[in-house]
């Protein structure tokens, strides 16, 4: 009776850390997200076999449906939503499915119909204890290409730590996870373990629930977002200072203004003397050079299944930036239709100190922290003004307040 309460708590346990990972995927969608959570499902599939076992034995049925989530489809996938998540590369990523897709298809029909061999009771069965040569040797090539598939993640997670070591460790992290989950898995595929199976895969979903929680909602590093239509709950959590005053004006901004006001023309109000008829003897002073207007595009090409999440993205930095730049003259990201993974912003700057100014914010610094799992490639175009011409409500018709 033991066992079979075991098996009962297990089996009620990861059907509510899967069902918990299902909301997180639908709130923030992604293809690894996806990927993770069916490996979740196979895993939990596989584990709630184990129930009917402990009351009448294992029978060809059950064990079939325990190596598949565990054997197959569970380190498969995990393995899978790893290079999705962590490798850049378009090729690499198309390649993958094509692999997954093989290494679905034929070990799935060759673990369901192969003859079975032996005798079952209630303990969790070792795979080499009823399959032959030819249904090992699949699953041996499944977990070979899963072995693959986490380091070459992790490499790539690794090679961005020169460049964004927050990001870098944080990825690490994540693929540790997984990789102990797909670990789990291919222990209890292959050696069985008893009672400790259970645990064991019960140990691979709540390991797998912690990824997809920090893979989903990474740690803040600035101040507070505010966002439109998304739940904060995460973000608050991670926050590092919840009291930081991001209107704060910066103080090369009031310095700029106060050297404006030095060249103010009403003198009088200013309460500077009047010129007398006297002064103009003297020579003019060199009048000053106004300053050059800045422009910035950026193009960026975005994650297959991510052009939502970066669109958030944009949509939270542009509301802070009219709210809290005035030196920012225009702010707009574009859409390109004939190719839907890329997002052009466009950026006027009032000189290039407003340009650095905006760079310095919080919200920009936390819209490029946040954006950089989103993104394949950015290109960078600085603009020198020449010559223009604008309705007078097109800052109106960009950037509503």
């Amino acid at each position: 009776m033991v066992e079979v309460g075991l098996a009962f708590v297990c089996a009620l346990v990861a059907w509510s850390a899967t069902a918990a990972l299902g909301a997180r995927a639908y709130r923030y969608p992604g293809i690894a997200t996806v990927v993770w959570v069916t490996a979740a499902v196979a895993t939990t599939v596989a584990l709630s076999a184990a129930f009917p076992a402990a009351l009448l034995d294992f029978s060809n049925a059950t064990f079939r449906i325990l190596q598949i989530g565990v054997g197959l489809l569970g380190p498969l996938f995990l393995g899978w939503g790893a290079v999705e998540y962590a490798v850049e590369s378009p090729r690499g990523r198309f390649g993958t499915r094509l692999v997954v897709t093989t290494l679905t298809v034929v070990p799935l029909v060759v673990l369901s119909l192969d003859r079975l061999r032996g005798r079952f009771d209630s303990g969790y069965p070792a795979a080499s204890e009823h399959y032959d040569a030819i249904p090992m040797g699949v699953l041996a090539l499944v977990h070979l290409f899963v072995l693959v598939a986490l380091l070459t993640a992790a490499v790539s997670a690794a090679r961005r730590m020169p460049e964004a070591p927050a990001r870098g460790r944080h990825e690490l992290g994540v693929l540790g996870l997984v990789a102990l989950a797909a670990l789990l898995e291919i222990l209890v595929s292959r050696f069985g373990l008893g009672p400790l199976g259970q645990l064991m895969m019960l140990g691979a979903v709540s390991a797998l629930w912690v990824a997809v929680l920090r893979a989903s909602a990474p740690p803040r590093r600035g101040g507070r977002r505010r966002g439109r239509g998304r739940d904060r709950d995460e973000d608050e959590f991670f926050d590092d200072d919840p009291d930081e005053e991001d209107e704060e004006e910066p103080v090369r901004r009031r310095r700029r203004r106060a050297d404006h006001d030095d060249f103010d023309e009403e003198p009088v109000r200013r309460g500077r003397r009047r010129a007398e008829p006297g002064d103009f003897d003297a020579p003019e002073p060199e009048p000053r050079r106004a300053p050059k207007v800045q422009g910035i595009i950026t193009i960026y090409t975005l994650k297959e299944g991510h052009e939502a999440a970066f669109d958030d993205c944009v949509d939270e930095v542009v509301d802070e930036v009219s709210r809290l730049e005035p030196d920012t003259l225009l702010y707009a990201c574009h859409t390109v239709p004939s190719s839907p993974q890329q997002r052009i912003v466009y950026a006027i700057y009032r000189d290039r100190l407003a340009y650095e100014e905006h760079e310095q914010q919080p919200h920009v610094i936390d819209f490029a922290r946040r954006c950089v799992r989103h993104i394949v490639a950015t290109n960078v175009i600085e603009l020198s003004l020449a010559g223009a011409s604008a309705a007078d409500n097109l800052p109106d018709m960009l950037m509503p307040h």
